[in-house]
């Protein structure tokens, strides 16, 4: 079996040798030692494999909002993890490799936009979290859209200035998708999709004052939504992506590609939908050509008919059943005052896994 991963990985590699030209690799710089070392060490724009000469530029002149920027990707990935956890692509990363997605964002699918549209979201989402919080000098807190107050609540807090995290994003992530191409028309389509999401939830959050947790007096100020909140609308427009068609036309630069929806009689994709072009793989085989890692030996739901359930997850192959021996906390009593006190007990579950 080692050996088996061991000759995919090394396919995975050279495959993923051949698409670094288009490929947004310094997402690398949210996983790994980079990324670890943020915090400690200062940051060398030079050493960030990848960035366009826009992007080295940013880089150099705002150095401080870069860890924010590491940040956000790396909470883009996570998200992803979560939302297609059991899902035949899981969104899986590969271990030094700069390619962090392998050969699978090499097509123009709806996987590829669902990751720019996260990865793009979270850059925003965390720069601006980071003004918000103080961490950096060059922004703060958000003072042109607050207006009058609410009847019982005033503004306070710190607003969250998103249209500054947006315009990070759009600056940064953007930088490298101004080829004449499809695929950059459809990145930059995807990225911006995922920005919007933020804007389009800003919210109220308020905080009660008074004697004895009484709320006479809230104060108010403009916040982001939870990201798991947007992983999961995000979610929701991968499910209902619009599949588009390539258009070339002459424009006084040479040729451009744009994008048309393939089909006219639905709706036309607006600003907030993903959109996509080519046909996404089964992913239920390992395929170091497509980046699929397969579903072999992977966990399924026995008990569910969803994507997540044996019968689809292993692609009609089968499962095989185990029995998995967990301790866990029980009969948990509360003392006054004040402590909890537990006993350990050992449960066994069944873990059904694919053939």
């Amino acid at each position: 079996m080692e050996f088996y991963l061991l000759g995919y990985m090394m396919c995975v590699w050279l495959s993923t040798a051949r698409v670094l030209g288009g490929y947004p690799i310094w997402w690398s710089l949210a996983l790994g030692q980079q990324y670890s070392s943020l915090g400690s060490q200062p940051l060398l724009c030079g050493s960030i494999p990848g960035l366009v000469p826009k992007q080295l530029r940013f880089c150099r002149n705002y150095m401080e909002i870069m860890p924010s920027v590491a940040e956000g990707v790396k909470l883009g990935i996570q998200e992803c993890q979560h939302q297609f956890r059991g899902r035949r692509w899981n969104c899986t990363t590969i271990k030094d490799n700069l390619a962090i997605f392998g050969p699978v964002l090499d097509k123009a699918t709806r996987e590829s936009a669902f990751v720019h549209a996260i990865a793009s979201a979270g850059v925003a989402f965390a720069v601006t979290r980071s003004c918000s919080e103080g961490t950096s000098t060059m922004c703060g807190c958000d003072s042109h859209h607050k207006g009058p107050p609410g009847e019982g609540w005033k503004w306070g807090g710190c607003s969250e200035d998103a249209e500054f995290g947006v315009l990070v994003s759009r600056e940064f992530a953007d930088a490298r998708e101004n080829r004449p191409d499809a695929r950059s028309a459809m990145n930059r389509h995807n990225n911006e999709a995922g920005r919007t999401t933020i804007l389009d939830h800003m919210h109220l959050r308020c905080k009660c004052h008074g004697l004895s947790g009484s709320c006479e007096v809230k104060t108010c100020w403009w916040a982001q939504p939870d990201f798991r909140m947007l992983g999961d609308y995000l979610k929701d427009k991968y499910d209902s992506a619009s599949e588009m068609v390539v258009e070339k036309h002459r424009e006084s630069r040479g040729w451009v590609e744009t994008l048309r929806a393939k089909y006219a009689f639905f709706k036309h994709p607006t600003e907030r939908d993903l959109v996509y072009y080519e046909g996404s793989p089964n992913f239920c085989e390992p395929n170091p050509e497509t980046g699929s890692f397969g579903t072999r030996e992977r966990v399924c739901n026995v008990s569910s008919h969803g994507i997540e359930g044996c019968d689809l997850l292993c692609c009609g192959r089968g499962h095989n059943t185990r029995t998995e021996k967990r301790k866990e906390k029980c009969h948990c009593i509360f003392h006054w005052c004040c402590y909890v006190s537990c006993q350990e007990c050992v449960r066994v579950y069944d873990v059904h896994t694919c053939k």
